[in-house]
């Protein structure tokens, strides 16, 4: 007996073992996750945030300089950028940098800020070097105020806060006053507690920048940084945030980054940069004097922006109010802080749509901030992250090219299933075999038998082989079909989908990568086993009925309830892992947001804010993975009890019908041992429950995506073929009424009619949030209007294949998108299998040739992501020659030009204008100086087509106009009057 007890325990051991061995491949994946994530912890910095050393001044005046700085950035070591750059910036003063593309203007900042130190050369701080100085110190004496506003997916008081950590609301009220966007903040429902989107795509871009301005402006810095801080600004909203700036730079060392010459003509210096050095400096008025000899390339500057401006300006009356030249005349206020009342300020607009941040509020509907629709219902629990999980034979449907596969896996585990009742059996016989009286008996029989169990262990490894790679082969290639089909589908769905809070970029790449990995768990790893556990269940049920039926009964009877145990826990981590999946999102949105923005959080060092904020969307996750621990706790605890409650059962039972001699010892053991195993196989089956329920989640989110209907069908095979049929880009918008999808009761456009003839320009202008780039959108069809119809060569552009259509239109915006590829690569975007001459040829189109021939790589230099290793006026060219590359009978071009200086604008808006010919143009436009050749101009007011006419026309109106008010109010802003 105590020889049968041993070889139990001895088999019960080796089972375990091999029972964790499928558990070594989510060791080995998290060792190598674990590698990563250690290096990149461990890893030294360059330029340590937290690094504790390095001086505090008592006292900072402001006197920058930079000496003999060499600098190239470390992504494109072989193209120099400063070229021993020696400049003196003056403390108290502002500092006006301006320069060709690419000159070096942004690089500077960067600098000086400690994103990257130079190769060569010194930059000091009041005759400190930079490099000595504590580097959270020094980034605290500066404010930093980009173009490109970035906020965070929270409320306007935290992206303030941002500034600085600690603050009072007394000081984030003074800030934002300070930065004259106090006044628009607390019109809002929430005031301070607004919620601003991702990316602050809830508010106008005129307002974001005056948040952005009170988040440099509320650590009071000695620094003010201004990277083209109003270029992307419509007249009214640039004209409140310049105000703001001005008071902003009183007192402070202003360095101030423009291609509008206009914005830093006051300023006390203006120097000027090119191929990393210093060619020209000193005031306005001395720089516009250099026309020969040494210097002049200011003045050809200003010359190119004067042959821009509108000539009519100079013949209208305007009275000089709100600009900077009449503010400078005024009396300076004593803080920083002091606000002079901005009763011309901004109507309080906002932006109905994610994808264009300037486009889109009435000015009738002064309250359009939306809130997200809540995720819990009144009694708390999650309501919309439950997907309807599909059948399993769906999901084996997709797998269906490798059903092949799946019946080799199949049969590798029925013969692993078939191992382990064999096993049992001949364990039982084996004991009994130790009992007979015959010793040479005992010894043949066991030499049998220890062959038998050397073959068991060879067979098994082939079949295990056999069942495990191949189901592994199928997660694989269906992971793979899952992403791909669901980026397809992803492709096909309207611009509307997209703006809904949960469908952000950080839950869509969590369906890509981590949900479609889940389902490749479930398929792979997890079914392979439970086809292992369903097949040695069946042939050790069948073994138990066939050697002793009463006692397999018996045992089989304590099955459901181990069974019935696992399935209650399935159904309670299910309902668990939707919560803990939409908590983890909202984490990963966060993250995303910090990786993306790590530019803006570290000029600001807010690394800790951002941590704190990341640990509070960790906290949900946590609580849910206490309780998931304590269900699986409980849950394994009682399928261990039960399972052992089933072996006590059935030893009573056994040894009862032994004694009454209704069956033999060896029978005994043979079909108790084979049950009993079965018993642990079911069990190790149902650990694995919350494995299953995260895979089901995921299958039903993945799932929902595949099923969704698109409302914007851009594959209609019946509808008409855009190219085939040769538009010739006659456009109309006949009594349109139109809202966003998320804000269906803020109407846009309230009956707008508007006519463009075919091969003309037309120039929209309006404004911020009037609707001028809803217009483009509504064009490219990303969204349908509610009522009325947009139509293209009279035909409702509903009728068009819609693919075919986009390929006729050619689309240009202020911002423009690069892909993580090279150049040639981005332009090639443009046209499907376009030729290396057609691209070259819409590069030299584009004024991009010349710089990108001038690279060492050329055409094959890498943009990096999001065309991080250009300049903007190289972005946008790059955008501009893909747009040509397409040949399109309409183009739209939303501020294409906004964000680039002098010398490239004039050489991209030379290239538009060849472009345009021929062509049926839609330009929307804040600069109104370029579209004085515009055909018509038509001014977009409270939802409908105010004015339409030319240049001419519409000034002739009168005071009274629309359009003349808007001119008015550029012309007085204008230095070059």
């Amino acid at each position: 007996m105590l020889l049968e007890m041993m070889l139990i325990k001895l088999q019960h051991s080796c089972r375990n073992i091999l029972s964790a061995l499928p558990n070594l491949t989510a060791i080995t994946e998290a060792k190598s996750a674990a590698i990563r994530i250690t290096e990149m912890i461990d890893r030294q910095q360059a330029i340590d945030t937290e690094d504790k050393k390095g001086k505090a001044l008592s006292y900072v005046r402001g006197e920058i300089e930079f000496s003999g700085v060499y600098f190239n950035y470390p992504s494109r070591p072989d193209t120099p950028i400063l070229q021993g750059l020696n400049l003196r910036i003056s403390p108290g003063k502002t500092t006006g940098l301006v320069g060709g593309s690419g000159s070096g203007k942004s690089t500077i900042i960067s600098l000086l800020q400690r994103f990257y130190d130079p190769i060569e050369g010194d930059i000091s701080l009041d005759g400190h070097k930079i490099k000595k100085l504590h580097l959270k110190w020094l980034r605290s004496q500066m404010g930093l105020v980009n173009q490109e506003p970035i906020l965070f997916a929270t409320t306007i008081k935290e992206n303030i806060l941002f500034g600085k950590e600690g603050a009072t609301m007394e000081e984030v009220e003074k800030a934002a006053k300070a930065a004259n966007g106090h006044d628009f903040i607390i019109k809002l429902p929430d005031a301070y507690e607004t919620q601003v989107g991702q990316f602050g795509l809830q508010l106008s871009g005129g307002q974001k920048q005056r948040i952005a301005i009170a988040r440099a402006l509320i650590r009071d810095p000695k620094v003010l940084l201004l990277d083209e801080a109003t270029s992307a600004l419509d007249s009214q909203s640039e004209r409140v945030v310049q105000e703001a700036l001005d008071h902003a730079s009183m007192g402070r060392t202003a360095i101030v980054i423009a291609h509008r010459l206009s914005t830093i003509r006051m300023a006390n210096r203006i120097v000027v940069l090119q191929q990393g050095r210093v060619i020209e400096s000193g005031t306005h008025e001395e720089l516009m004097q250099m026309t020969d000899g040494e210097g002049g390339e200011y003045y050809k500057m200003v010359q190119l922006q004067q042959l821009a401006t509108l000539n009519d300006v100079a013949n209208t009356p305007s009275k000089k109010t709100g600009g900077r030249s009449s503010y400078r005349k005024g009396t300076a206020p004593q803080s920083p802080f002091n606000m002079i009342s901005s009763a011309a300020a901004t109507p309080v607009m906002y932006p109905f749509s994610p994808a264009f941040s300037r486009s889109s509020a009435p000015l009738s509907a002064p309250y359009s901030v939306q809130y997200e629709e809540s995720y819990e219902s009144d009694d708390g629990h999650f309501t919309k992250e439950a997907y309807r999980a599909p059948s399993q034979l769906r999901l084996l449907k997709m797998n269906a090219p490798e059903w092949g596969r799946a019946l080799l896996g199949c049969i590798g585990a029925i013969g692993s299933g078939a191992v382990q009742p064999i096993n049992a059996y001949c364990v039982g016989a084996v004991i009994s075999v130790y009992f007979r009286p015959d010793k040479s008996s005992i010894q043949s029989h066991a030499r049998v038998y220890s062959f038998v169990f050397i073959g068991l262990a060879v067979f098994n490894f082939f079949t295990n082989l056999l069942q495990h790679y191949n189901f592994a082969v199928m997660g694989e290639k269906l992971t793979r079909r899952i992403r791909e089909k669901l980026l397809d589908k992803l492709m096909t769905f309207e611009i509307g989908w997209f703006d809904q809070d949960e469908n952000t970029s950080a839950a869509i790449c969590a369906r890509l990568s981590t949900e479609a990995n889940m389902v490749r768990s479930l398929v792979g790893d997890r079914m392979s086993l439970l086809a292992q556990a369903f097949f040695a269940a069946t042939f050790a049920y069948t073994l138990g009925l066939f050697l002793t039926w009463k006692l397999a009964l018996v045992m089989m009877a304590a099955q459901p309830l181990l069974i019935g145990s696992f399935y209650a826990r399935s159904v309670l981590m299910k309902s668990m892992s939707g919560k803990a999946q939409k908590a983890q999102r909202e984490g990963s949105q966060l993250a995303s947001e910090a990786v993306i923005n790590h530019r803006t959080i570290t000029a600001f060092s807010s690394q800790k804010r951002i941590v704190g904020l990341f640990k509070a969307t960790l906290e949900g996750p946590r609580k849910e993975s206490i309780r998931q621990s304590w269900y699986a706790g409980v849950g394994l605890c009682s399928s261990q009890f039960l399972a052992a409650a089933s072996t006590a059962l059935a030893y009573w039972y056994g040894g009862k019908l032994l004694s009454q001699g209704e069956i033999s010892p060896e029978k005994l053991f043979q079909a108790f041992l084979a049950l009993l195993f079965t018993a642990y196989t079911i069990a190790e089956a149902g650990s694995m429950t919350k494995d299953i329920s995260r895979g089901s989640n995921a299958v039903g989110s993945v799932f929902a995506i595949l099923d969704r209907n698109t409302e914007i069908n851009p594959d209609h095979s019946s509808a008409i073929d855009a190219i085939r049929t040769q538009i010739t880009g006659h456009v109309e918008l006949k009594r349109v009424f139109f809202a966003y999808p998320s804000r269906p009761d803020q109407l846009i456009f309230r009956g707008l009619s508007l006519k463009i003839s075919a091969g003309t320009t037309v120039a929209l202008v309006g404004q911020s949030g009037c609707g001028k780039s809803t217009i483009t959108g509504l064009i490219e069809r990303f969204y349908d209007p509610d009522k009325g119809s947009v139509y293209i060569d009279d035909r409702d552009i509903k009728d068009y294949n819609l693919r075919s259509l986009r390929k006729s239109i050619a689309l240009v915006s202020q911002e423009p998108t690069l892909f993580a590829g090279t150049i040639y690569e981005n332009i090639a975007y443009g046209k499907e299998n376009a030729k290396e001459s057609e691209i070259r040829k819409a590069a030299v189109l584009a004024n991009a040739h010349e710089f990108i021939s001038g690279m060492n790589d050329g055409y094959e230099t890498q943009c990096g992501q999001r065309g991080v290793q250009l300049s903007g006026g190289q972005k946008q060219r790059i955008a501009i020659a893909r747009a040509i590359l397409k040949n399109p009978k309409i183009m739209l071009l939303d501020e294409a030009t906004s964000a680039l200086d002098t010398v490239s604008e004039s050489a991209v808006q030379e290239a538009l204008e060849k472009m345009m010919v021929g062509r049926t143009c839609i330009v929307v436009a804040h600069r109104l100086s370029t579209i004085q050749k515009a055909t018509s101009i038509a001014v977009i007011k409270d939802g409908i087509v105010a004015e339409q006419g030319s240049h001419s026309d519409l000034l002739s109106i009168g005071k009274n106009g629309s359009y003349y008010s808007l001119v008015k109010l550029q012309g007085g802003n204008s230095p070059y009057r």
